[in-house]
């Protein structure tokens, strides 16, 4: 654990050695990552070499949202708004996410990102009553598990930690990137120690900007894409087992 410490404060110290990225950047970075982390998972042979280092990569895709979320959320001035906008999508990416992997009790990632919002939500409402904040949170966190959304509990606190150390006017916690990678870093770690320390140096490089992607037809652009990449994926599955059995 010490020497993955170690790694991670490497990655951070390196990260001044890359360009500042945007928000919009860190959004296209994450969607990258997205797609190849899923062609592997559904499209490859798993257990090569080509397939565990996609797998790799692909975990660069959700801290990157989840640290998105945090800080939409933070910044967004309708979060209810916020909060129907991605339960919407993650409706409508029930129908792909059951095509690709039939009723096997999971839920798309879009779900978890939803009630990461609520998580966050409920910190701002009960934030003047310790013990019902947490219990509150505590709860959406075992309904996440409950109910078998992608990355359960973990995905869940994720968002709060980014939330929670990002939140400057709050004196009673340490603020600050560092703070919030290294109380990140053991969720995160939990589905790839790579992946995790990639995430670690995309978020490190975040400039505080939003970037290039402007107005609505762009921010619900990239909630589309979550549905349509998972319905083409459906499509060349089904397109390499009529070709190749």
């Amino acid at each position: 654990m010490i020497s993955i410490m170690a790694s991670l404060q490497s990655a951070y110290k390196h990260s001044s050695l890359l360009p500042p990225l945007s928000g919009s950047a860190l959004k296209v970075i994450a969607v990258i990552s997205m797609v190849i982390d899923h062609s592997a998972y559904y499209l490859m042979e798993h257990e090569t070499l080509l397939y565990e280092v996609m797998r790799c990569f692909g975990r660069i895709a959700f801290p990157v949202f989840a640290f998105l979320i945090a800080e939409g959320f933070r910044h967004t001035r309708n979060r209810m708004k916020y909060f129907l906008q991605l339960l919407g999508f993650a409706v409508v990416s029930e129908v792909p996410w059951y095509l690709l992997n039939g009723a096997d009790g999971t839920h798309n990632v879009l779900f978890t990102l939803a009630l990461g919002v609520m998580a966050l939500a409920a910190m701002e409402a009960f934030k003047k009553d310790g013990i019902l904040c947490e219990a509150v949170i505590l709860s959406i966190a075992c309904f996440a598990t409950w109910s078998g959304v992608d990355y359960e509990w973990r995905g869940i606190l994720l968002m709060v930690v980014f939330y929670l150390l990002g939140n400057v006017s709050n004196p009673s916690f340490p603020s600050g990137r560092k703070a919030q990678l290294f109380c990140a870093f053991p969720l995160m770690m939990h589905y790839g120690i790579v992946g995790a320390l990639l995430a670690c140096l995309m978020i490190a490089c975040y400039d505080e900007t939003r970037g290039f992607i402007h107005g609505k037809m762009a921010k619900y652009g990239f909630y589309a894409f979550y549905p349509v990449h998972l319905l083409l994926i459906q499509l060349l599955k089904s397109l390499f087992l009529y070709l190749y059995c």
